[in-house]
């Protein structure tokens, strides 16, 4: 399958299929596509499958598009501003995504879940118990907020990044949550008491901006409503 990435903070992921070949998408993440595709809306991999997506807060039905009468173009988009990566899974690669994280993927990809394996990271990592698991021979794209960095850690190499900033990394990757230091340094510096710590060998993909930071620069300029309920005022 080929691909493009276009766009700069809008970005789209342009997926130009052939006869024979599938893509699968998150429900409602397609935004065009040529006469000759055609989509279907599937429990892909039966009941159970469906019902591991809901728990990491993807739809139980996924989207399947295909093309007859030669090559055929669908192209997605994320659900806010920022990027989208691709992720080649190919020689049996692993990637571990945030939920929310996954945007579409070529048919020989399987979405799954893996579990946090430390309470720490659960509780104070900002992913909770459960995220996505991306395995096969294709190549799976994911989207996040803001702009992206990808980092290529080398074996033993630790990096500390603030929590929830982490999109996606690779299943040789190790993950978990440490204090950043002092009560006051975490009050004061406006960083949160706790970061989340990446260890290499693998490659690690950052976004520069997170949903609830988003929301929260938003709530001063969302209207609100008026006690009277006679209309909307301006925060």
């Amino acid at each position: 399958m080929k691909h493009t990435i276009t766009g700069d903070n809008l970005q789209f992921v342009n997926c130009e299929i052939m006869p024979g070949e599938l893509v699968f998408a998150e429900a409602g993440t397609m935004t065009y596509m040529s006469s000759n595709i055609s989509m279907t809306a599937r429990a892909r991999g039966g009941l159970m499958a469906g019902l591991k997506r809901k728990m990491t807060g993807e739809s139980f039905f996924v989207t399947e598009f295909t093309t007859t009468g030669g090559p055929g173009v669908v192209a997605f988009a994320g659900n806010v501003p920022g990027k989208i990566q691709a992720l080649d899974l190919r020689g049996g690669k692993v990637w571990l995504v945030q939920k929310d994280a996954f945007l579409c993927a070529e048919g020989a990809v399987t979405l799954d879940i893996a579990f946090q394996k430390k309470l720490g990271t659960v509780f104070f990592g900002g992913e909770g118990l459960i995220i996505q698991k991306l395995t096969g021979e294709g190549i799976a794209f994911v989207h996040g907020s803001g702009d992206f960095i990808e980092m290529n850690l080398k074996p033993g190499e630790v990096t500390r990044v603030s929590t929830g900033n982490v999109v996606a990394w690779e299943g040789t990757v190790q993950y978990s949550i440490e204090s950043v230091g002092s009560i006051r340094s975490a009050l004061f510096s406006g960083e949160g008491l706790f970061v989340t710590t990446l260890t290499g060998p693998g490659r690690v993909v950052l976004q520069s901006l997170t949903l609830p930071k988003l929301a929260g620069a938003l709530v001063p300029f969302l209207p609100s409503q008026q006690s009277s309920g006679s209309g909307f005022t301006l925060r």
